[in-house]
């Protein structure tokens, strides 16, 4: 595994506006801290998503990118794009593959922090099939396109960019998790995203409690103190 002082820049793809703050804003929170350069894509406008009938759905996408990108400042984070997928629509295609390939090699991170592509059985609510999708495609676009110079061959010949190879991907919401973050320090922090997503958060009743117990239940099973939350995740290697 990468250490945080080994890692200059991470990407996050995600399906939809608040997947990662809820997976990860506050391991996010640390790697901003520790001088890394987060950069989010978001591959879904979340158009499908919203609890409030009175707010006409041709205005939820433009709704829903504010909400992130103010929930992306909330952790240190100010490059945020998105793609404009069709929320609930996803599926892997060969378009996806080239376009986040394309931001690999312009981010061309270290480091990414992807959605599970497998279901999580104890978690199915994390296993929306955008996320799964989400999570094929990210995975495919780091091995092998973005590191093969002849694949999407436009995106060298028309656009400059070269082959990027990520060393290190992050799955959350894994059925596997290895790897647990203390974020306990940064919690406030990874509340205040959630909160700005208001089109989705503004209904629960108890944010901060069902955010909390999801935390302590992490830090729990990753035999942190008492009193202490976390974030976890499956991390692999990438082939050199």
């Amino acid at each position: 595994m990468l250490q945080d002082s080994e890692v200059s820049r991470v990407l996050v793809v995600t399906a939809h506006p608040d997947d990662v703050d809820f997976g990860a804003a506050g391991t996010v929170a640390g790697w901003v801290d520790a001088g890394i350069s987060v950069t989010y894509c978001v591959i879904t406008d979340g158009d499908a998503g919203g609890f409030d009938p009175t707010v006409p759905r041709t205005e939820i996408p433009g709704i829903r990118r504010a909400e992130q990108v103010a929930a992306a400042a909330a952790v240190g984070v100010h490059d945020v794009r998105f793609l404009g997928y069709r929320d609930g629509e996803l599926t892997v295609t060969h378009g996806l593959r080239r376009d986040l390939s394309r931001v690999i090699r312009e981010v061309r991170p270290d480091r990414m922090l992807i959605q599970s592509p497998e279901r999580n059985w104890d978690r199915i609510a994390a296993s929306h099939p955008d996320h799964m999708a989400a999570g094929d495609a990210a995975i495919q676009a780091v091995y092998p396109d973005a590191r093969n110079p002849f694949a999407h061959p436009s995106l060298l010949d028309d656009e400059g960019l070269d082959a990027w190879s990520v060393r290190e991907v992050w799955v959350m919401s894994h059925p596997r998790l290895e790897h647990y973050v203390d974020v306990t320090d940064a919690f406030d922090r990874k509340l205040a995203a959630l909160r700005a997503h208001e089109s989705q958060t503004a209904h629960l009743e108890d944010l901060e409690g069902f955010v909390r117990g999801w935390a302590t239940q992490t830090a729990a099973r990753a035999g942190l103190g008492e009193g202490r939350l976390a974030e976890g995740f499956y991390v692999a290697t990438m082939p050199a």
